[in-house]
């Protein structure tokens, strides 16, 4: 690599967001809450140029797993420090964090991907069987999750007890467990159409990629470091427009989700349909898949209580989601009413947080 390289923007901005954020001068009022939102912003699309770097190395489906994982990372390690410092007001964070993180997958950067698509292409083609394969594992992971715990009697009230939640969070992590080698061995196929318009050519040397890696990692704590120093100011910004509190799951949520979103669009403007549909379904089965298993962990030892199931007007709009997205990727073929569906979905259920 050359030195100039070294002075692109997905270098720059996550050294300047390590300096800002240990310079004590966030929280110092709105002009430098502002510049810490343009900071984490440049940091997270700066994530997404690494990782895709790794991600070419590396080749599929791996390289749509390492960024899904690295977005799980930032949510739970997120979720969690909030928590932790929250205490009793933070009890629902996780629930509403990781029902939007799914909501806003299935529904909003899937929606965009096709709607794009559509535009662009006319139609998009992908593999049936990848789609069946994430949705089985994902549907069975939201209905032990998020709406079992609203119908057992040992607690009352949407709680899971100690050893409920234990066995859940085992279920999550071998139904994971078991996609993963799915995906990676056993079905590898199943992920990968080799007739897409690709340019997988680009091979980055072991240097660039270690660069990239270690690149990767620095963007990922800065996010994690930044969006947690700006979670009070979100909180605030929540309450003076008289949103209920689960708006602010749905922020940390969008905030989390930027690299996921802005590399599955550009797959699907590149006609790689299939990639972006490994992205998101990848990133949504990862963050319930092992969000709820780390969080669970935490609450366990720190005696945090913990709620977990949904309402019904969430459980409707759950269902509604995973019923269209079924739908929508059931003949291996997209078109624009698929994703304008979607889409509206999203603002149904973003209109219903705001207005219940």
């Amino acid at each position: 690599m050359k030195l100039k390289e070294f002075l692109h923007y997905t270098y720059i901005f996550p050294v300047l967001a390590v300096i800002y954020y240990f310079s004590g001068l966030m929280g110092g009022g709105v002009v430098y809450d502002v510049i810490a939102g343009i900071l984490l912003t440049g940091s997270v699309l700066s994530a997404v140029h690494h990782a895709e770097v790794v991600a070419h190395k590396v080749g599929e489906p791996f390289g749509t797993i390492i960024l899904a994982l690295c977005i799980t990372i930032i949510e739970v390690a997120l979720i969690i420090s909030l928590m932790v410092a929250g205490g009793d007001d933070a009890i629902t964070l996780a629930r509403d964090t990781v029902f939007a993180a799914v909501m806003i997958i299935l529904n909003g950067i899937i929606g965009i991907c096709i709607l794009i698509g559509g535009v662009k292409y006319y139609e998009q083609f992908f593999a049936r069987t990848s789609a069946t394969t994430y949705l089985v594992s994902i549907v069975s992971i939201l209905i032990l999750t998020l709406v079992l715990p609203n119908f057992t009697s040992s607690v009352n009230g949407p709680f899971y007890n100690k050893a409920q939640l234990i066995f859940v969070s085992i279920a999550c992590l071998v139904i994971y467990g078991v996609f993963l080698m799915v995906q990676t061995v056993r079905h590898r196929n199943y992920f990968i159409i080799t007739d897409e318009d690709s340019d997988s050519h680009y091979i980055p040397t072991k240097f660039a990629t270690a660069i990239s890696f270690a690149f990767l990692v620095i963007c990922l704590v800065i996010v994690v470091l930044m969006a947690k120093g700006l979670s009070g100011t979100i909180e605030d910004m929540v309450r003076s427009v008289g949103a209920p509190k689960s708006l602010v799951g749905v922020i940390i949520a969008a905030v989390v989700l930027l690299p996921e979103c802005v590399a599955a669009i550009r797959a699907a403007r590149n006609n790689q349909i299939q990639s972006s549909l490994n992205l998101a379904l990848g990133s949504a089965l990862a963050s319930i898949g092992l969000t709820i298993p780390a969080v669970s962990v935490v609450c366990i030892m720190y005696d945090i209580p913990f709620v977990l199931g949904l309402d019904k007007k969430d459980i409707i709009l759950l269902s509604l989601s995973v019923f269209i997205v079924m739908l929508s990727l059931s003949r291996g073929k997209t078109n624009i009413l698929y994703g304008t569906v979607l889409l509206v979905n999203l603002a149904a259920y973003i209109f219903t947080v705001i207005v219940p």
